[in-house]
């Protein structure tokens, strides 16, 4: 019975310790964006490092890894031993919630990525985890949801990644998700054993999702979390095994040390390479500093940008840099004006306050009005003022589960419980608990005494909303006709993208297309930044001239942002995604009966009949490049422009006369060049793994030609040469 403990978590953050079976208390942490470690608030920050969708942008194997040894640095830092990332499910769709924890929406494009972040982290002695094994591509239902997805497709999108990961990479740990696939729950899934096991030889160890394991004989080594489980495998000793090995691989070692500056030289770094220059109408981009003498910055997004996505992945950075910050930092001798313009989001926002939080008999002064914490439910208060800063109605009042009761200059403002709707995700209490909230009118510099009790919670937040201004959208205007360069930062929010629930529209929310629409009709001299993790509309793609997609870019996004509007760094980014048009014809994430059928099989992203806005692999630079020969995977190519440049050189394969049903073409190799004005490089462009196979009972070569064709994007293909593989 001891040996069978030792297969499920002791808490929710680490592992049993049996030091006579050769096993140390072993801690887990999430995420890709940062280590969260084993404290989840502002007293134990965490390098916020570019979401995985902004690094894959890059389509840089080497940048990855050096960010995956961050990370490592990280770990260590915090104690941790296990990071539980990569995400590597596909962007099956848009409406994917978690999308911006992925990678990509093509299986070579993630398994390459995934492997050079696990090599990076593991080179430092840090267990990667490569997760959710598989096609937990979507939030709704994520718990109980049947994937049915045909075999072939099965294998060619959705296991390829774990494959190839587990070949060029080969991670530590792997853990299984929530749903499951084609009837079976993931952690009693025989796709574990036989072929990620048996088949692809990992030795590594197995762990469920948080709370997914189901049944006493499940194929996983572990159950997460602790400290209880209903795991009683027979082959308790081969599973010790596994996590001996694990311990043996995270021996406690120094992992290389990195200092601030380096922190943040490299994460400012990384979100510029992530950056995709869109859209470049007559060449706005870059602009020089010297000739800017009024910048008008305007966006809900523009002073408090939003560096990472929602979710378990959520990190608290030491600080971030705004694109307001970002910009008048690097322009210190122009007028940067700021105007909010439109107010984006729907749900009250923590209140930015310091507060004294009272538990019993113990009292501790805390910086925010954010409050989480592992373990069990506790009764507290907070104690804090709310000074307004603006004369009008603010809301005051508090997110969570449980019993609150907010007093207000010491009268009760309300006194009731708050509790997930029916049928809610259980990750909701964290990641979109129900609000409450109560109007106040205050004048400018009025004091309030708040008290919040918060009886039988694990996690909840003091919220606080001051008044919006009423002419913020008519300022926006007149602050951007009178400007020599507009920016505007739009994105998404919290309420739309993050773990917990998918979304239910691409559009931005609010008014920020009206926005956009108004800004760049006062002044053609405008740059569109789109702060989201996954594809938005843009209904106003015609009137921008410049379009910059920033994605959710870590704690150093607004300085980057200011390298590449400036020149000083060029936007390295190209789409791992395709950008819709519309809504229309995409993949869905309802669930019918508990089943969400993978009805549109291969034709996933660039492989289906999607209409693109900007298409699979797009990206703009600040020079120009000439491909001029192919001579099987090697092509020679030049930078015809007038600075040093960085290229993506994308290599596609496709089978005119292929009795398979295929995709009209398909990614088999990409590869980075940088190259001065004026010069010539030849790059040979490794291919993948199983670039010419399909899966046809077991993986099959079809008989002939294959045709591959090399360019800038799915649709820019400048080459081609034929091969017989």
């Amino acid at each position: 019975m001891e040996k069978v403990r030792l297969l499920t978590g002791a808490d929710a953050w680490s592992l049993r310790a049996a030091p006579a079976l050769g096993l140390r208390r072993i801690v887990v942490s999430d995420g890709p964006a940062g280590v969260r470690g084993e404290t989840w608030d502002e007293r134990s920050p965490s390098a916020n490092v570019p979401s995985p969708t902004a690094l894959a942008a890059s389509w840089d194997v080497t940048r990855i890894e050096r960010v995956g040894r961050l990370l490592a640095h990280e770990c260590r830092r915090k104690g941790v031993d296990v990071l539980l990332a990569p995400t590597v499910n596909l962007h099956r769709t848009p409406f994917g919630g978690r999308h911006f924890e992925c990678f990509s929406e093509d299986p070579y494009l993630t398994g390459a990525i995934g492997a050079a972040f696990v090599r990076g982290l593991q080179a430092e002695g840090v267990a990667a985890t490569v997760k959710h094994f598989v096609a937990n591509d979507s939030e709704t239902e994520r718990f109980t949801l049947d994937a049915v997805v045909d075999e072939r497709v099965l294998r060619e999108l959705y296991l390829l990644p774990f494959e190839l990961i587990v070949a060029e990479g080969r991670p530590w740990a792997v853990m299984s998700s929530y749903n499951a696939v084609n009837g079976h729950t993931m952690s009693e899934s025989p796709l574990v054993q036989q072929v990620l096991r048996d088949e692809w030889g990992y030795d590594g160890v197995v762990m469920s999702d948080w709370g997914a394991t189901r049944s006493a004989h499940a194929d996983v080594d572990l159950a997460m979390p602790g400290p209880d489980s209903p795991l009683d495998p027979p082959d308790v000793d081969a599973r010790l095994a596994r996590l001996r090995r694990l311990n043996e691989r995270t021996a406690e070692r120094e992992a290389t040390p990195w200092s601030e500056a380096e922190i943040a030289a490299e994460l400012r770094a990384a979100a510029a390479a992530g950056f995709v220059l869109a859209r470049n109408h007559g060449s706005l981009l870059p602009l020089t500093g010297s000739s800017l003498r009024r910048v008008a910055v305007i966006g809900p997004n523009a002073a408090h940008a939003r560096t990472l996505g929602g979710g378990s992945a959520t990190v608290f950075p030491p600080y971030t840099v705004s694109p307001l910050e970002g910009l008048r930092t690097a322009l210190p001798h122009a007028e940067v004006g700021y105007a909010p313009g439109v107010k984006a989001h729907t749900r009250l926002p923590v209140a930015d306050v310091s507060v004294e939080l009272r538990d019993g008999d113990r009292t501790e002064r805390r910086e925010t009005g954010d409050f989480t914490w592992f373990g069990k439910p506790r009764t507290v208060e907070v104690h804090t003022t709310i000074t307004a800063e603006r004369a009008g109605e603010h809301v005051i009042g508090a997110s969570g589960v449980g019993h609150f009761t907010l007093t207000l200059d010491g009268a009760i403002a309300f006194d009731e419980a708050l509790a997930l709707r029916p049928g809610a995700d259980p990750g909701e209490h964290l990641f979109a608990p129900p609000q409450r909230g109560v109007p106040v009118t205050l004048e400018a510099g009025q004091t309030v005494d708040v008290v919040l009790r918060a009886e039988g919670v694990t996690a909840f937040q003091l919220n606080h909303e001051p008044p919006f201004p009423e002419r913020a959208f008519e300022d926006a205007v007149a602050l951007a006709r009178d400007a020599d360069l507009v920016v505007v930062v739009v994105g998404t929010t919290p309420e739309v993208e993050s773990e917990g629930f998918d979304r239910s529209s691409l559009a931005l929310p609010g008014r920020q297309d009206e926005l956009v629409e108004a800004v760049t009709d006062a002044n053609p001299k405008t740059v569109v930044v789109v702060n989201a993790g996954a594809p938005v509309l843009m209904p106003w793609v015609k009137r921008a001239p410049g379009i910059l997609l920033a994605w959710f870019p870590g704690q150093e996004g607004g300085h980057a942002l200011a390298d590449v509007i400036l020149g000083a760094a060029e936007p390295g980014g190209r789409l791992p995604t395709t950008w819709p048009q519309a809504e229309d014809g995409l993949p869905g994430v309802q669930p019918v009966d508990g089943v969400l059928r993978y009805a549109e099989g291969l034709k996933v992203g660039y492989r289906g009949d999607v209409q693109p806005l900007f298409p699979f692999g797009h990206g703009l630079g600040y020079t120009s490049w000439q491909y001029l020969a192919m001579d099987g995977t090697k092509v020679r190519l030049a930078n015809t422009g007038t600075r040093r440049g960085r290229e993506v050189v994308q290599v596609y394969a496709s089978k005119p006369d292929s009795a398979v049903e295929r995709p009209a073409r398909w990614l088999v190799g990409f590869a980075v060049v940088e190259a001065d004005a004026g010069e010539e490089v030849i790059v040979d462009v490794p291919l993948a793994p199983r670039a010419f196979q399909h899966w046809d009972g077991g993986w099959q070569t079809e008989p002939g030609d294959f045709v591959l064709e090399a360019g800038r994007s799915v649709a820019d293909l400048k080459l081609r040469s034929v091969v017989a593989p």
